[in-house]
């Protein structure tokens, strides 16, 4: 959950390069107030954080030293049967709704990003405060909504934008400020998670477990955005920009999915002591020659030994790990998906929220003053699993350590399966450059002795 400034005296607002913007502050509505809020959105989320406003109204009174009171709620269909919801309350006129001068807070759940943008931005330079669970929104247009935000002297707050009820954006906002943040690693998608922690424990292929998960409403209809690793870069770019105070966005963000993750790939994660993850890793890099900082985010799968914390991280469970100077390793690990844990980072961020509208101030904004630069994905180093299909005969694999060796590529361990009129080699490097891996794999693929590359996994942890 996303803490804010809980001071009762009210405080010059910030913008995020750390100047004081007097003309946008507004203070509190003083102890007592009513806070009035738009919703905008009523599908598993939005209905969830209704239900639990209404039912938890004494509680969130206390907590916050005024009362929520949901003024109108935002939806596509009006004909569509709502129980148990005022129906004076629904409107499909969201603009007008957050236009509204009794709204004070809008809580955005509606997903996409054209349509919320001119909504969120609009509620924003209005003067209402806004808490949303929508991590393409804020991947795509931080820079401008944070803007928005400070102009205002309002709060921008997403803790649900990233691994739901997992708090790991109050963190890095607030906890972490005063600490130098080195690296973010997670599990940050739950469809992927539980589709190959299925084909591990299960040996079912990725089709199967895709059927299954769509079944199991785990995945959506077209499931691209989650398989294809685009909602995974979405948080990748929300992460590694608080954490480096850096903006960086969804197209920053390198992204691979699990597409082509095959059987055969999970029996050789096996073998070599492996599991097969879809990791978001957020790094700051420094160059030895010169001591520059720049920021890698990306987003593929990736083997991580069987022994590390990340590899137990099962079903459509998330985790989170933070590498920070002075704090050493955090772990953050959770239920990353669904009505409730969503609803739940929404309400703590709509708590924080509503305190500074009662009470004045406001809650940490965008920070960016580092503007570190994106790092050139092919400079990129790690560790990489390389299978192949040779034939079988002497000689075979002189030449392809020769290939590895011209690209400066070092190996680690070789393993040779002999295999119908042929011979399977699966090669570990040592730590490489993603574009010496690349120029390696395009020089095997000219040798008579190569039959195929059948899979490049990078390994990490």
């Amino acid at each position: 959950m996303t803490n804010a400034a809980q001071s009762t005296a009210p405080q010059p607002a910030e913008s995020s390069s750390g100047a004081s913007a007097p003309s946008g502050f507004k203070p509190g509505k003083g102890a007592g107030a009513t806070v009035g809020v738009a919703l905008l959105g009523m599908g598993t989320v939005g209905s969830e954080v209704l239900r639990l406003i209404n039912e938890r109204s004494e509680e969130f009174a206390s907590r916050i030293g005024g009362r929520l009171e949901v003024r109108g709620v935002a939806v596509g269909d009006l004909s569509k049967p709502r129980p148990g919801v005022d129906r004076e309350l629904l409107t499909d006129d969201a603009l007008s709704l957050v236009k509204r001068e009794d709204i004070d807070l809008v809580i955005e759940v509606i997903g996409g990003i054209d349509f919320p943008r001119q909504i969120v931005t609009t509620a924003l330079r209005g003067g209402k405060s806004v808490v949303t669970a929508n991590k393409a929104l804020i991947a795509a247009h931080a820079d401008e909504l944070s803007e928005a935000a400070d102009e205002s002297g309002v709060d921008l707050f997403f803790e649900a934008a990233v691994a739901a009820a997992i708090p790991v954006v109050g963190p890095l906002r607030r906890s972490l400020a005063g600490d130098k943040v080195n690296a973010v690693m997670g599990i940050v998608n739950g469809t992927t998670n539980f589709i190959l922690d299925a084909m591990y424990h299960r040996g079912a292929s990725y089709a199967e477990m895709l059927a299954e998960a769509t079944e199991l409403g785990y995945a959506e209809a077209d499931p691209t955005a989650d398989v294809d690793g685009y909602d995974a870069a979405s948080k990748a770019a929300i992460l590694a920009s608080l954490a480096f105070h850096t903006r960086v966005s969804g197209d920053d963000v390198h992204t691979e999915g699990i597409r082509d993750i095959s059987v055969d790939d999970i029996d050789a994660a096996k073998a070599a002591g492996s599991t097969i993850k879809l990791l978001a890793i957020c790094e700051r890099l420094v160059d030895e020659s010169t001591g520059t900082e720049s920021v890698s985010a990306r987003v593929y799968p990736a083997l991580i030994p069987t022994t590390h914390p990340l590899a137990s991280v099962s079903e459509s469970y998330n985790a989170v790990f933070v590498e920070a100077e002075s704090a050493g390793r955090l772990m953050f690990y959770g239920n990353g998906a669904g009505g409730g844990p969503t609803a739940s980072a929404v309400l703590g961020d709509v708590v924080a929220v509503a305190r500074n509208i009662v009470h004045g101030g406001r809650g940490p904004g965008e920070s960016t003053y580092a503007s570190l630069p994106i790092a050139d994905f092919g400079d990129i180093q790690t560790r990489y699993h390389v299978d192949m299909e040779v034939v079988d005969r002497v000689g075979v694999l002189a030449e392809v350590a020769n290939a590895f060796s011209a690209h400066n590529v070092s190996l680690k361990t070789v393993r040779q399966q002999g295999i119908e009129d042929g011979a399977r080699l699966v090669v570990i490097t040592h730590r490489a450059k993603e574009s010496e891996l690349k120029a390696t794999v395009e020089s095997l693929k000219t040798l008579d002795e190569v039959r195929s590359v059948r899979s490049v996994i990078r390994m990490e942890g």
